[in-house]
């Protein structure tokens, strides 16, 4: 019997709580009326609602299905989940991994970064939410109810530090899990998203389903972000026949038998010369595996271009 007092916090002031791996186990979890809490749900869930919660700090691991802010202010957020949504809410800066576009509606003093975090039991954690580290639209965000003239949302600054925001706990109990901030460690890639490129070369690099795919995946950004390029989105979406005629366009009968496979993960690196070196790493590094990579700066802004568009019509953004 599910007790609903183990998956709420309510009217709590001042305190540190938390929920430790295996604790929550995809339940449904609900936070209300706190002020001035330290609040981590070290686990997967099915929802989160967050209400009339005020100067708090919040963790929240991956969530399955929707979290919902109502009526917060001043709180900031490390947050993973299958869709966002704030109303009523003002001033929540949120480091966001979201698999759809976020919304928020009727708030304002928005600003947004790219999820950084890492402890153990995450990666599990964010399969058993369905959730795939590369689906990360975090920067995206649609507001229902915009103000001609003003802005409500906005980004963080790019040297946004986690742990500025959303301290480590300090907590005995919570202290167990053994928490990385470092953003070379972080479960989610970290991208660029809507922020301005630095170079107008991109370079589209797809690894097809396979057991390291997502090693693979993530050794070449930390090849590629290690000679200063620039990830700027990631992407894990099936693919059928015709989408690689599209994407792949004259290698496409080469990619197709791959398809079957499952997904693929689609990596946008930027910078001035990123073509030639994607293309020289993924030679030397990945030599027995098939990578597709745009062939030339002049067709490269293009793959990019049919690879997101595809992927964000599959997605339904």
């Amino acid at each position: 019997q599910v007790d609903p007092k183990d998956y709420t916090f309510s009217g709590l002031k001042d305190e540190t709580v938390g929920r430790l791996p295996g604790k929550v186990a995809g339940q449904q979890f609900v936070i209300q009326d706190c002020e001035n809490c330290r609040i981590y749900i070290f686990d997967h869930c099915a929802t989160v609602t967050i209400d009339d919660c005020v100067n708090c700090q919040i963790f929240l691991g991956p969530i399955k299905g929707s979290v919902f802010f109502r009526d917060c202010k001043d709180c900031k957020c490390v947050v993973a989940c299958q869709q966002f949504r704030t109303r009523d809410c003002r001033k929540l800066e949120v480091f966001l991994c979201c698999a759809t576009q976020p919304i928020i509606e009727s708030s304002t003093g928005m600003k947004f970064g790219c999820f950084q975090y890492y402890y153990p039991e995450l990666a599990s954690q964010f399969k058993d939410a369905g959730l795939s580290i590369f689906n990360n639209t975090w920067s995206n965000i649609h507001d229902f109810t915009p103000v001609s003239g003003e802005n409500n949302w906005g980004l963080l600054p790019e040297t946004a530090v986690v742990q500025d925001y959303v301290p480590l706990p300090s907590s005995e109990e919570l202290k167990a899990v053994r928490i990385s901030t470092d953003a070379t460690k972080s479960i989610i890639p970290i991208t660029r998203g809507r922020r301005q490129k630095n170079s107008d070369e991109s370079c589209l690099a797809v690894f097809f389903a396979g057991d390291y795919t997502t090693a693979n995946a993530r050794k070449l950004i930390d090849e590629m972000t290690g000679k200063g390029f620039q990830l700027v989105q990631t992407k894990e979406v099936l693919m059928k026949a015709e989408d690689a005629h599209r994407v792949f366009q004259q290698s496409a009968s080469e990619f197709i038998p791959l398809l079957e496979n499952g997904p693929v993960v689609a990596l946008e690196f930027n910078g001035d010369g990123v073509v030639e070196e994607c293309r020289s790493t993924i030679n030397e590094v990945f030599s027995g595996t098939k990578v597709f990579v745009s062939e030339s700066k002049a067709s490269a802004s293009q793959d990019v271009d049919n690879f997101y568009n595809f992927a964000d019509m599959q997605m339904g953004m």
